[in-house]
């Protein structure tokens, strides 16, 4: 072994994290599940083809009022 060699370190944040999850360890999958309900979702390519076209350009200044 190195005289230089450390023993690996572990964060106060790692430790309480490996805390968490060996009292709950549903947690991960509790997390999994949450982040299908809200982020995992499949897109509609069609409807969002159709809210892309149906944008409207904003003006420059949008409280300035057009004169034509």
């Amino acid at each position: 072994m190195s005289f230089f060699a450390r023993p690996p370190y572990r964060s106060e944040i790692t430790e309480f994290i490996d805390q968490l999850k060996a009292k709950k360890p549903t947690l991960e999958a509790e997390q999994r599940a949450g982040r299908a309900l809200l982020w995992d979702r499949q897109l509609d390519r069609h409807a969002l083809a159709d809210w892309q076209r149906a944008r409207v350009p904003q003006q420059p200044y949008v409280y300035q009022t057009k004169r034509d």
